[in-house]
């Protein structure tokens, strides 16, 4: 059989949750669809200008695999000067995206059999890599705790197989931000056990509260910590599969190996565009999507629906665990009864809530909204009768 001449954890990969039901919605005429993490915002019009100086340039041939120097300096210029990571251009590599950064640090670091520690609810790519990388996924519940990770019980999952801690923050599907406890919590856990933090902090530029803090201010774990970074979300460039990750130069050397030997480097005429991308000031974007949540999390508490109040990104989390159905034939139904898509939580690690996305714009938030009220309006009908 096929199945037993190819690569046996192949097998074991779940199809993007994301992804399926976006198509769903794409195939079902009129659907309304919140699903895709998609800013709906065009990229600034310098990094686009920019993109096309280096093309009339001729600026199309092979760079440095890590990236062009001039960008890898102005990403450690950005990220010591914003965020305090004080770093050097001799640590960073530039990668496809934030996802193969990921990929990246976690090939990079995992053994057969290794653990690896996932808060959920978490983005379905983590569990999906680690399991290609033969690792195990690992999952830390912190549906109980607010969505912050409790010392006690992360210790608790912590065995002599425990490779490292994935860490997104604001999160991905909740909105949630790690509060210094949880932070102070992976910490300590990672000095007593020496494991490796893996920083997803894709969304840190879309912050909504004072008070902010990323794991990367622990200076005595910098040696096994490992920041993954994205221009897609910040910046409305997803499709240009532009991100980074930062690590200590002797784990960086060889990830970089992983990185050559994958994608040999990223599109030469994007890298100037990335710099330009560094001085862009997202405000207009963080103000917009502060009203928009503002504008959904009224409207989904008036629907009387449990929902998380996300402090970042552009994601909210209720739940629909009183509707009793899971998740997956909850967005099902909505769908074809209601003409809405979201994205069911399940993916998340999360069976009792479904995600949607407010990057969309205003007209289509409302719309989306007023089904999703009806499509509830229906369930309780039929609930009554």
């Amino acid at each position: 059989m096929m199945r037993d001449r190819m690569n046996t954890s192949v097998f074991d990969l779940r199809r993007s949750a994301i992804r399926e039901f976006a198509r769903l919605a794409k195939e079902t005429p009129g659907c309304i669809s919140l699903t895709l993490g998609e800013p709906d915002f065009d990229t600034p019009k310098p990094v686009i200008e920019q993109a096309k100086l280096s093309l009339d340039n001729h600026e199309t041939h092979y760079i440095e695999n890590n990236g062009l120097r001039e960008l890898r300096e102005s990403i450690a210029a950005y990220e010591t000067k914003a965020h305090g990571f004080t770093c050097d251009q001799s640590q960073v590599i530039v990668t496809s995206g934030a996802t193969e950064a990921l990929f990246t640090a976690l090939m990079g670091i995992i053994n057969p059999g290794d653990e690896v520690i996932i808060p959920t609810p978490a983005f379905v790519l983590y569990e999906e890599i680690i399991k290609l990388c033969r690792g195990i996924p690992v999952h830390l519940d912190t549906s109980k705790s607010s969505f912050q990770i409790c010392g006690k019980q992360l210790e608790g999952l912590i065995t002599d197989r425990t490779k490292a801690i994935v860490l997104n923050t604001p999160n991905n599907p909740t909105g949630t931000v790690l509060d210094t406890e949880s932070l102070e919590a992976v910490h300590q856990a990672a000095l007593k056990n020496d494991l490796f933090v893996i920083c997803d902090d894709v969304y840190r530029q879309l912050i909504y509260t004072d008070g902010y803090h990323s794991f990367t201010e622990f200076t005595d774990v910098r040696d096994r910590t490992i920041l993954v970074q994205s221009f897609s979300k910040p910046y409305a460039m997803t499709g240009w599969r532009m991100g980074y990750l930062i690590a200590d130069v002797q784990i960086k050397e060889r990830l970089e190996l992983i990185h050559q030997f994958s994608v040999v480097s990223t599109p030469a005429p994007f890298q100037k565009a990335a710099i330009t991308a560094l001085d862009f000031d997202p405000v207009e974007l963080k103000e917009t999507y502060v009203r928009r949540r503002a504008y959904m999390l009224k409207r989904l508490k008036d629907m009387g629906l449990d929902v998380p109040e996300p402090q970042g990104a552009f994601y909210m989390f209720p739940s629909i665990a009183r509707f009793c159905m899971d998740s997956a034939t909850f967005c099902r139904r909505m769908i074809s009864e209601a003409g809405l898509a979201a994205t069911p939580g399940f993916c998340f690690g999360s069976d009792d809530h479904i995600r949607l996305t407010y990057c969309y714009s205003d007209s289509q938030l409302k719309e989306g909204l007023d089904r999703l009220e009806k499509f509830i309006g229906m369930l309780h009908i039929s609930d009554r009768g």
